[in-house]
């Protein structure tokens, strides 16, 4: 007897096909199946088909010629097999398990008239053959015979069941350890900030974060003195986590690659920022450099991955940071948090959706040493998994992990277009010295409307850069990356082949994060995640990196806001007590009068009294205020120093424009100096903020 597989397959290719195996539905394992859910997306188990054909009917003959199966739904979607007689080839496709499916075999035209012959007019019409899946067993071969040319063989098998996507929206059990480590240092610091006499129970230990905001290079420098001024204060070791964007992230990843960074003195890793920040970037763009740039995109295109305009712009991030290449990974950071030494550090991007502007549809992820993890979905992998491919929360195919340069490209667009698309350093891109030659003939009468200042809109994917090279290998990668794709970075979406529960709705965690045109829309939703992922800088939507540390798991108590935007210093601020306010998320309110917009002070400190969930900020505008008249807290310049207090931070011939990749030595010490005075001087704020975190602490364990 013929199973309905068996029969579809007959009446599709009449006698053109042989008898094959009989099935017998006994054979299927019924079982219940189960389903995952998080509340919000729902996993379901998957099935695996492996498809092989065997030709050696075809004799010696010599073919070019492919089968292509396709299955509808499956992470595959489309394979080709080649008919050569000598091939071994096989393909898996992972599928749906309950799902009605089928598997779709078009044949090569030559084979048409010689395989489906005898079969009906639409069949050969179509040249394909249909294969119901739903009746195969489990682990047996079926083979379909087909009688001068090829045998077709299928095999349905069981697929992992356990998930590589973590569903849940608690905390990994990692950063849960790395809290309980960290809280014995934070505690033994506040002690001894705080001169309190006994120790503080770990419920009474606050959770203070560091929050900064983008700025290329200018954020990259001014975090170094940051953070040197609280190390100074003993206030360092009171941090558990730092967030960041843009140029922080640049910051950030410098630093952690060093595993006791902050429990040394930062003015080592200063000098060498130094010497990066102030050497020339001309070497960035000869013509050794570009060579180094094709040979890695050519290596991480070989690897799976898509490559961008961003790659390349992680990789001139690399050599404007670094003497030479930098290994570096998102998840050898876990060696410098592993023990609690170091806070934890939090990169910051949005998912966009083409078509759509950043206002309108945006997805937050945050990336750490652990995991890397949608807000809003609850759904989190591996650092060193991401970039892999998943299906139903299952990794399908595993690449290498990605160098953190290219994390760093996408974390940092937008000061992107205001640096190496400025009409200044395309100029001295034409005047460099022993490249000269190579670049002005690569580039000479090819470039076209740059903007002299670019400023980036709120939509990647219409960002263009007109740029036309001549022909070859090296030139051919570098137009493609640079004129062929949208500025965003793609990646496999891991949140692909789930769907959405029917009450995510009403998901506390999912309303939290809630804020795109689609979110009523399920099959939208997850018609973004079948895509890959377009990832962005924050700075597209709001210039900062709030999002993470306001997840109601993490408890934050107290914020330390460090702002480097490069135009207005409130407005990132504003956008962010806008915003939490629209979402229903504890933070307290922003009142600044315009007087205090136009005159602003070092420090500002927000407080809701009323609400204990919402956490307590200081913001640290990048200001120039009485570090004019003082040169240390109390220590007044000398008529001869007040040259030295005068660092422009704010105007338009300020030397720390977003579009500067370079600083003066001068100018490098100036910002940092600036940024440490700022943080010194406002000790007795910080310290009050601390001692009342403890307070709420202890108060809210009573």
């Amino acid at each position: 007897m013929l199973t309905a597989a068996q029969s579809s397959i007959m009446e599709c290719c009449g006698t053109a096909m042989g008898q094959t195996q009989s099935i017998d539905r006994t054979e299927r394992l019924e079982r219940p199946e189960k389903i995952i859910t998080n509340g919000v997306l729902v996993s379901q188990e998957i099935s695996c088909l492996e498809v092989k054909v065997d030709a050696e009917k075809l004799k010696q003959q010599s073919t070019k010629e492919e089968l292509m199966f396709t299955v509808k739904g499956s992470h595959e979607g489309t394979q080709k097999i080649s008919l050569n007689p000598d091939s071994t080839d096989s393909v898996m496709f992972h599928c749906i398990k309950n799902n009605p499916t089928k598997l779709d075999v078009t044949l090569p035209k030559k084979m048409l008239s010689s395989i489906l012959a005898p079969a009906k007019q639409d069949s050969e019409k179509n040249g394909f053959l249909t294969l119901p899946l739903n009746s195969l067993p489990l682990q047996k071969k079926i083979t379909i015979t087909g009688d001068k040319t090829f045998d077709l063989h299928v095999r349905a098998k069981k697929c992992q069941q356990g998930h590589d996507v973590r569903l849940g929206f608690g905390l990994c059990t990692q950063e849960q350890d790395f809290l309980h480590k960290r809280k014995k240092y934070v505690a033994v610091a506040l002690k001894k900030v705080l001169h309190l006499e006994e120790d503080l129970q770990e419920h009474e230990v606050p959770v203070v974060a560091i929050m900064t905001t983008g700025g290329g290079t200018r954020s990259f420098t001014a975090m170094f003195g940051n953070l040197l001024g609280l190390q100074k204060l003993n206030l360092l070791d009171c941090i558990s986590y730092i967030s960041g964007l843009s140029g922080t992230t640049w910051t950030m990843a410098n630093l952690y690659k060093d595993a006791n960074w902050s429990q040394k003195y930062l003015e080592e890793a200063i000098s060498e920022a130094r010497k990066q920040v102030t050497k020339s970037k001309i070497n960035c763009f000869s013509a050794n450099r570009l060579k180094y740039y094709y040979s890695e995109l050519k290596e991480r295109a070989q690897e799976g991955y898509k490559t961008s305009f961003i790659d390349l712009w992680g990789l001139i991030i690399e050599s404007m940071l670094h003497d030479e290449k930098d290994n570096h990974k998102l998840s050898d950071q876990r060696q410098a948090v592993n023990d609690g030494q170091n806070p934890l550090p939090i990169y910051v991007a949005i998912n966009l959706k083409d078509k759509y502007s950043a206002q309108d549809f945006k997805e937050w992820l945050e990336f750490t040493p652990y995991e890397v993890g949608f807000l809003k979905y609850g759904a989190s992998v591996r650092s060193e998994d991401f970039g892999s491919e998943f299906f139903m929360g299952r990794l399908i195919k595993k690449l290498p992990e990605t160098r953190i340069c290219y994390m760093q490209g996408w974390c940092s667009q937008r000061c992107m277009w205001s640096s190496i698309f400025s009409v200044d350093v395309m100029y001295l891109w034409n005047l460099t010295g022993n490249s000269e030659d190579f670049w002005h003939k690569w580039t000479k009468d090819r470039v076209k409307d740059i903007e002299e200042d670019p400023v980036p809109s709120t939509n990647p994917h219409e960002l263009e850069t007109r740029l036309f090279t001549s022909a070859g290998p090296l030139s051919d990668t570098l137009r493609d990356v640079l004129t062929g794709r949208p500025t965003v970075a793609e990646y496999p979406n891991f949140l692909r082949g789930f769907q959405m529960d029917k009450d995510y709705l009403a998901n506390e965690q999912f309303s939290t994060w809630k804020d795109t045109v689609l979110d009523c829309y399920p099959n939208k939703l997850m018609e973004t995640a079948e895509n890959t992922l377009s990832l962005v800088d924050t700075g597209f939507f709001i210039n900062n990196s709030y999002p993470p540390l306001l997840r109601s798991q993490r408890k934050v108590d107290v914020i330390l806001h460090l702002s480097y935007n490069g135009g207005s210093q409130t407005l990132p601020l504003e956008q962010v007590g806008k915003y939490t306010t629209e979402q229903g998320i504890p933070f307290p309110k922003i009142r600044m009068t315009e007087e205090d917009k136009k005159t602003l002070k070092e420090c500002y400190v927000f407080e809701d009294a009323e609400n204990p969930r919402a956490p307590i900020v200081l913001f640290f505008p990048l200001v120039n205020d009485t570090y004019k008249n003082y040169k240390a807290p109390g220590v007044e310049h000398t008529p001869t120093e007040m040259e030295k207090g005068k660092i422009d931070v704010s105007t338009f011939h300020s030397p720390y424009s977003t579009r500067e990749v370079s600083f003066s030595e001068e100018s490098f010490d100036n910002l940092v100096k600036l940024t440490d005075y700022n943080i010194l001087n406002n000790e007795n704020l910080i310290v009050q903020a601390l001692r009342a975190a403890v307070e709420r602490r202890k108060q809210q364990k009573e």
